[in-house]
Parts: structure tokens; C-alpha cells; sequence
């Protein structure tokens, strides 16, 4: 339904739109709305108010009368029902041989007598709103960081592991392993890694966890004074960080793991080093059309998903019996989000696309 307002709004545009040389089908196109609609809009000259919202309905006939709703209402004030939901009322009784109304018609009824609040010792449940959305177009835009523990022979001693991994082409951009969790070698690490990536007059967003050593003092004034956007997961939201989190399931699943712990910290950082330059050159990721993630970060990547594309396309040209499906998708990928939108209307929203 248009208000008055929106409806001259739209006339005034499409009036526009008209001098300037449009047609009216066209231009009503464009406002979404059909020709009819104009004609009947601007019906004597003048735009008409929509009156269907002061139009007197007759009230239906399975209406319930006012005694059968201060019916409800009286029962529900009973000792019995005093502190049941109408979902608990109902079927009780139903089971005395009692039919009232629905269970939607006392929900109706008692949120119209604004008697429906929220009861009980526990707190009011609260929507939650969307997470803030990023979307990278290209390296060091965003990136993702999280902490893991690394093993050591000593049961509960453990080292511990900070990686930083650019979502966009998934390289990991800077890492450290150190005997302690906390923001001071947090903050040590994204300085160095902004260094390393000549990054400082364009610095990325950074998403990480909610944990202690993301969120410390000193790491807040690292992000602060570097000009880096902090970006944090939801509270108790397990699945905000999927980049990080997919990194140290690929590191800690590889085969040359040492699952019954590191000797000690050096051995530690040794077998990370090899693991970080193996990711990054070696390792055909699925999610960037199987380049390695050094090649995305580089922009080598369209050069060689090109190529394959030529050489399927060739494959196909020779055995055209043999391609009965679509074949694989080599391009690139151009897009990558952090909490992406999951539809058209929270799409539609503001977003942030960090170029």
C-alpha cells in the first residue's frame, strides 16, 4: 500500500521523466508501478489519496462477542492458568471437555488486553541483529585472525599459535607461535604482518574472535593507532569466524602433524614455518577454483584459470559425447564476504564493500 505522499512523489517524477522525453509505460516501468495505476492516481488532475485504510469493514461473522473474549480473559486470570501460556491453557482444557477459542485467538486476545509479557526468572529473549558485512575485491582488504593451541609432550602445557589469513585469497599473511596468550604479541604480530604486506596507508578491516587477547587493551590501541577496523564475532555465535577456523583444521589435519606434541617451542615454530610456505605455494584451494593462495594474492590467478578454461573448452570441442553436464567453473572468483547478506533484502541494506 503507497501513502498519499510516496503516491505524489512517484506522479511528480514520472511527470519529470515524461517532459523530458520518456513515455509513460517506460517511465512507469521504471517506478514499478503499471499505467492503470498512474491513470487511476491522477484521475481529475490532481493526485487522489488512498482512502482504503478509512474504508468501515463489516467485522466478520465467526468474530468472537465480547463476552466470549472476557471469557478468555477470566479464565486465563483463574489461580489454575494464572501462570501458563495460552499453548499450556488450551489443550487443558480441551481435556475438561472446555473449547474457548484457539490458542492464536487467546494470544490475540491477551496481547490486546496488554497482559502477554514476558514471564519467568531467565531474561527476555533479544533479536539478535545481522553481523556487519564485508566484502572483499581484493588482497588486504579483509583479513581474519584467531589463536590455537599447539600440543606439547607435558600434558596442559600447550604453545600457542596466531595466524593471520587474508579472506580474499586465503594466504596467510603473517603468524606467530608464542608461550602465551595475550593481546601484547597479538599486537606485535599485526604490525608486523601490515609491514610486511606495505599495507600502512590502506589498512584492512580485521575480524577475530571475542576472546581476551582480541579484544585487550594493548591490541585495541595497536588497531587504533595503525588505523586497521576492528570487526568481532557475535557473542556466543560459534560460526562468525569460518576463515580462521578452516585454517587451523587444514594445518592441524595434515598428515605430518604431530599429534602427540611438539618437543618444544622452536620445533613448534619450525614445523609452522614449512606448513605456512606449503599453504601458501603449494596448496590448490577449493574455494578460490583450486589456485594456491600465494597466486590469488599475487593476481596470477585469472592467467591460469584462463588457461584451463581454454584447455576443457578444447577438451570438449574433441569428445562433445563425453560432456553431457556443465563442466567446471574456472572463473574466477570476485567476490569474497565476511557474514555475507543470506538474502535479497538484507543485501539491499548498507554494507560495507572494502576496496
Amino acid at each position: 500500500m503507497i501513502s498519499t505522499p510516496d503516491r505524489r512523489k512517484i506522479v511528480m517524477l514520472i511527470d519529470k521523466a515524461r517532459r523530458d522525453g520518456a513515455r509513460l509505460a517506460a517511465a512507469c516501468k521504471v517506478a514499478c508501478i503499471d499505467v492503470r495505476t498512474y491513470q487511476r492516481w491522477t484521475k481529475g488532475g490532481r493526485v487522489k489519496p488512498d482512502k482504503r485504510p478509512l474504508v468501515s469493514r463489516p467485522a466478520p461473522a465467526n468474530k468472537l462477542t465480547p463476552d466470549e473474549r472476557q471469557n478468555v480473559l477470566d479464565t486465563c486470570h483463574q489461580p489454575a492458568y494464572a501462570s501458563m501460556p495460552p499453548g499450556q491453557i488450551v489443550p487443558r482444557l480441551a481435556d475438561k471437555g472446555c473449547y474457548l477459542a484457539s490458542e492464536s485467538s487467546f494470544y490475540r486476545i491477551l496481547h490486546e488486553a496488554d497482559e502477554q509479557h514476558h514471564r519467568g526468572r531467565n531474561a527476555k529473549p533479544r533479536r539478535q541483529r545481522p553481523p556487519q558485512g564485508y566484502c572483499a575485491t581484493g588482497p588486504n582488504q579483509v583479513w581474519s585472525w584467531d589463536i590455537t593451541w599447539l600440543p606439547s609432550p607435558i600434558r596442559g602445557l600447550y604453545f600457542y599459535l596466531y595466524m593471520i589469513v587474508d579472506i580474499y585469497s586465503r594466504k596467510v599473511v603473517g603468524w606467530e607461535v608464542n608461550p602465551a596468550e595475550n593481546a601484547d604479541f597479538a599486537a606485535k604480530l599485526l604490525h608486523k604482518a601490515i609491514l610486511t604486506e606495505d599495507c600502512l596507508l590502506d589498512p584492512p578491516v580485521l575480524h577475530a574472535d571475542n576472546g581476551g587477547p582480541q579484544k585487550g587493551f594493548i591490541m585495541k590501541a595497536k588497531l587504533e593507532a595503525l588505523g586497521v577496523t576492528p570487526s568481532y564475532s557475535r557473542p556466543r555465535v560459534s560460526n562468525d569466524n569460518p576463515y580462521s577456523e578452516s585454517l587451523f583444521r587444514t594445518c592441524k589435519y595434515r598428515p605430518e602433524y604431530p599429534v602427540k606434541g611438539f618437543d618444544n617451542i622452536d620445533a613448534a615454530r619450525k614445523w609452522v614455518r614449512r606448513f605456512v610456505w606449503w599453504y601458501n605455494e603449494e596448496h590448490l584451494h577449493s574455494a578460490i577454483r583450486y589456485v594456491t593462495p600465494a597466486q590469488r594474492h599475487r593476481g596470477e590467478d585469472s592467467i591460469l584459470l584462463t588457461k584451463r578454461q581454454a584447455v576443457y573448452r578444447l577438451a570438449k570441442e574433441k569428445r562433445p559425447n563425453r560432456w553431457s553436464g556443465k563442466s567446471v567453473n574456472w572463473q574466477p572468483v570476485q567476490e569474497v564476504w565476511l557474514n555475507c547478506p543470506k538474502d535479497s533484502e538484507t543485501k539491499a541494506q548498507p554494507l560495507l564493500k572494502v576496496a
